[in-house]
């Protein structure tokens, strides 16, 4: 009887640990981490790969330090700020985007870091935008997202094969109707809207 007493109680400590409900194991140990961070003149080669190549020289760069924080190691005199790869990721992405978008992206930094993704994360930035904290840009802002599987990026040369760049162009609260976009593509490269009608409205591009 104490045996089959014992093994119940194992059981219902079992279920409640795999529980959606439960508490999140630390970001650390649900991350998968590269072997080896790039230098910055590595970082900022590799990110530049997604902005446009007349942009390239001026553009301003966030890379990661030895502690995978983010910070400033290319100041630039245009309008692109571009994103390095993350370490913490399992495959290569970099980003640049017009700099009246920075806001947004770092309320969106900010947020991922208190453990705020998906829904969650869209409605708290949808709260920021309401209240004034968050302001958006007025104008058509574009971001350029650059990605490849970490098997085909060579960190020592900067050489990436088979890399995919999309489009993005935000306008945000624009519609359907106010742009003529449907809001899923219906042919290869299509341009169509996500989010109509919010402050995260934007036209998505995927050649």
């Amino acid at each position: 009887m104490k045996l089959l007493f014992l093994l119940l109680i194992a059981v219902t400590l079992y279920s409640g640990c795999n529980t959606k409900n439960d508490v999140p194991v630390s970001k650390q140990e649900t991350l998968v981490f590269k072997k080896d961070v790039p230098d910055a003149d590595m970082q900022i080669k590799l990110a530049l790969l997604a902005a446009p190549p007349e942009k390239r020289d001026s553009c301003t760069v966030y890379g990661y330090d030895a502690g995978n924080q983010l910070v400033i190691i290319k100041n630039g005199t245009n309008e692109v700020i571009c994103l390095a790869d993350n370490p913490a990721d399992s495959n290569f992405s970099v980003a640049c985007y017009n700099k009246d978008l920075e806001p947004f992206m770092q309320s969106g930094r900010k947020l991922r870091k208190q453990g705020i993704t998906g829904q969650q994360l869209f409605d708290e930035r949808g709260k920021e935008v309401k209240d004034g904290t968050l302001k958006m840009p007025e104008h058509p802002s574009a971001l350029y997202v650059y990605s490849a599987d970490e098997k085909d990026v060579d960190r020592t040369t900067g050489e990436v094969k088979n890399g995919y760049l999309r489009y993005v162009i935000y306008i945000p609260f624009a519609t359907v109707a106010s742009t003529g976009l449907p809001i899923k593509p219906s042919a290869p490269g299509m341009p169509w809207i996500m989010n109509p009608g919010t402050y995260s409205a934007h036209i998505m591009i995927n050649p």
